[in-house]
């Protein structure tokens, strides 16, 4: 990918010198939506493992298993739930990437296969929208473990009173910002800055991660007493015979974790040297880190009820807990893992969405300067408490368009795209006036079984039929098959 600070008139004149621009439309590309280059291809399996490592290893993802575990689930369901949900998603995310990787292209621009060029703008934008939000959260997380380091350090000098309409203390609302300010140096120096610093910070991330268990281990007197919490589903326990009823919405909550980058994979795999790299790097590098964190979320958080008497899963609070020079050490490794996972999940994926708005207009880096902008305006630590039914709600969007996209690169196109007809108003994908209306309609219809379950799930509706919540329950999965189908049959309707 070429540096976010590209401007316009220079896009201009390396788009006619990479891609044939005969019939291509100014106002539907810019340099950084070309397809990539050979010499842009340079991340190997390595590079892409390490990737996901670094938005793997991040203060949310340690948070999942203590979701679950409240939920009632031992530590060993909370890790298997984790794995197969991530096994689960794995297959949109490396099917997906094979057209990043074949092309070239970034995913607003493959949206434009099944949404036409106009079309695509509104699932790009609503990608964009739920990865703002997560942008805000993780740079709501990194802000809180500086405040609490400067805080600790000056003896408490930080404290203060939340003030109005924030809801927060000015301390808590500078460490934010100055979080928030080290991701727009990154925004800045593009794509390529990212991928150097997840390469470096992996290995680093994953050293801490094991050192963290080793402290609980050695603290707590071994894995036994760490590991004994029996889950509330076994037979005398509070909620017998109820696992299923519990794993199925936490599959699908687990599942929606990752469901936003299993549409927006192209804007990474497009850099890969081959097919082979991006299915190595994505398989080796997404579940068994995540199963894997989990499991030390899991096992360090049972040590602190030995060691502390109670249960601590806010990593900020057990590094404030832990004191010393170590609570610096922690929390700088926390900083780390949420920049790494912020940058590469939180701003990519959203960068191009709002560039494709206008892409004569709004390059790369404009693109992440909106997103950033964004993700302040939606108050994340607000936001933050109500991770468990958003992960539901947006994965019944998310999933219909992976649906969409599924079904029209395999099932219709048979993996074959024109890239310089992407490019065009009036190109064989431009359907009507610039919009697809079977990935349009499809959209909607994989969207509709979901919705009473989610206007109930957030308050809006007192409640719904059994049915619908039931279907709420599995809201990816019915979205991308439904969405699939409907799209398959509408392209066939609609091309009489």
């Amino acid at each position: 990918m070429t540096d976010m600070t590209a401007g316009a008139p220079a896009a201009e004149s390396g788009a006619r010198a990479r891609l044939d621009a005969a019939g291509m439309d100014p106002r539907l590309y810019n340099e950084d939506q070309l397809p990539t280059t050979a010499a842009e291809r340079t991340w190997d399996w390595l590079a892409i493992a390490a990737l996901w490592v670094g938005m793997v290893v991040c203060i949310p993802t340690y948070l999942l298993a203590s979701y679950l575990i409240n939920s009632g689930m031992s530590w060993d369901q909370a890790v298997l739930t984790i794995l197969a949900a991530n096994a689960i998603v794995l297959i949109p995310m490396v099917l997906l990437g094979h057209a990043g990787t074949k092309y070239g292209i970034p995913f607003p621009v493959l949206l434009r296969s099944s949404f036409g060029p106009t079309g695509a703008k509104i699932p790009a934008v609503a990608r964009g929208i739920v990865a703002c939000g997560w942008f805000g959260i993780q740079t709501w997380v990194g802000g809180s473990a500086i405040f609490v380091i400067l805080n600790t350090l000056t003896g408490g000098a930080l404290a203060g009173e939340a003030m109005p309409i924030l809801g927060i203390s000015l301390g808590e609302f500078v460490c934010f910002l100055a979080f928030w300010g080290l991701h727009l140096y990154f925004i800045t120096h593009g794509t390529e800055s990212i991928r150097w610093l997840e390469t470096y910070a992996a290995p680093f991330l994953l050293a801490m991660g094991l050192a963290l268990l080793a402290w609980a281990w050695f603290a707590a007197g071994g894995f036994g007493p760490m590991l004994s919490n029996p889950s509330a589903f076994d037979p005398g326990q509070p909620q017998e015979g109820q696992f299923w009823m519990v794993f199925w919405p936490s599959l699908t909550g687990m599942i929606g974790f990752w469901a936003t980058l299993a549409l927006n994979i192209p804007d990474f795999t497009r850099h890969a040297k081959s097919q082979k790299d991006q299915f190595l790097g994505q398989l080796i590098g997404l579940p068994i880190p995540m199963a894997l964190f989990a499991f030390i979320a899991s096992a360090v958080t049972s040590a602190t009820i030995v060691i502390y008497g109670e249960a601590i899963w806010d990593p900020i609070q057990l590094a404030e807990r832990m004191g010393g020079v170590s609570i610096i050490i922690a929390l700088f490794a926390l900083i780390v893992a949420t920049l790494t996972t912020n940058l590469a999940a939180n701003v990519v994926a959203p960068s191009h969405g709002f560039s494709n708005l206008a892409p004569s207009r709004i390059n790369l880096k404009r693109g992440g300067y909106i997103t950033a902008g964004i993700g302040v305006a939606m108050f994340p630590w607000i936001l933050i408490d109500h991770i468990g039914g958003w992960l539901i709600a947006y994965s019944a969007l998310l999933g219909p368009i992976a649906g969409v996209m599924l079904a029209d690169y395999y099932l219709l196109r048979k993996t074959r795209l024109d890239v310089t007809q992407l490019f065009r108003a009036d190109g064989i994908y431009a359907g009507r006036n610039g919009t697809n209306w079977a990935g349009i309609g499809a959209l909607v219809i994989g969207i509709l079984p979901n919705l009473p379950g989610f206007l109930a799930g957030v308050g809006l509706t007192a409640g719904t039929a059994p049915v619908f919540a039931t279907i709420y329950t599995y809201a990816w999965f019915v979205g991308l098959f439904v969405a699939g189908a409907a799209y398959l049959v509408l392209s066939k309707i609609l091309d009489r």
